[in-house]
């Protein structure tokens, strides 16, 4: 991982924790996959991190205590704001990352911006990451306090969306990255930790995880999740 990326991305989670938002929000996407290194002490997990975009999950309804304009803390490190679609989604744009903020998609959904003016910016509501926000973690990042999607929470949620995305290239890495995570878990922590996760989601997803995994020839994670793996 190129060290300016890193070095951008440890001062943007500093300042969040300054200005009082870190504990109210969740870094998701693939930069999870660096951090987890955190997470699962003990053992080697190899850190990985190929992409600028830095995207952070709301949980609904907010709970920032004070307004935060996140476009003037962030401005003098360079980043700008990016106006994205026609329907006015606002990013953080940087020549080394990106940061977006999303929601969880509630009811029949809508491609409207959903507005936060606790941090003077709004964001992309998508579906799944009520998902997310009920399955988190936090890790220490030297003195940081940064919440995370469970490891396991975060590749069953891979594998529901890759079935969902249009562009192959994109599908084919979030299921790798997610079978490659799983298999670790099973390896290094608590296959046991797969199950009830997994038992926790509705049927119509527990399906769509479980096709995948057949696409996949998957019969380990498979055992797994049906409780007769070999102890």
């Amino acid at each position: 991982m190129e060290k300016k990326k890193y070095e951008v991305c440890l001062e943007v989670l500093r300042r969040f924790s300054e200005a009082g938002i870190l504990d109210n929000i969740i870094l998701i996407g693939s930069w999870c996959l660096y951090f987890y290194k955190e997470y699962f002490t003990g053992v080697y997990f190899p850190p990985s991190i190929r992409t600028r975009d830095m995207d952070f999950l709301v949980p609904l309804p907010p709970h920032m205590k004070k307004k935060v304009d996140v476009a003037d803390l962030l401005k003098d490190l360079g980043f700008i704001p990016e106006f994205v679609s026609s329907q006015g989604y606002i990013r953080l744009g940087h020549p080394e990352l990106i940061v977006e903020f999303l929601v969880p998609e509630r009811g029949r959904g809508s491609d409207k911006p959903f507005p936060l003016p606790q941090i003077g910016l709004n964001a992309q509501p998508l579906r799944f990451l009520d998902f997310l926000a009920k399955n988190v973690i936090e890790i220490n990042v030297g003195r940081l306090r940064v919440r995370l999607p469970h490891p396991v929470a975060f590749a069953l949620h891979k594998l529901i969306i890759t079935g969902r995305r249009t562009k192959r290239e994109k599908a084919e890495k979030d299921r790798d990255q997610a079978l490659s995570l799983l298999h670790f878990v099973i390896k290094h922590d608590r296959p046991d930790k797969i199950r009830s996760v997994y038992g926790s989601m509705p049927k119509k997803w527990r399906d769509q995880i479980r096709k995948r995994l057949a696409e996949s020839d998957e019969k380990e994670i498979i055992s797994v999740l049906s409780g007769t793996a070999r102890k």
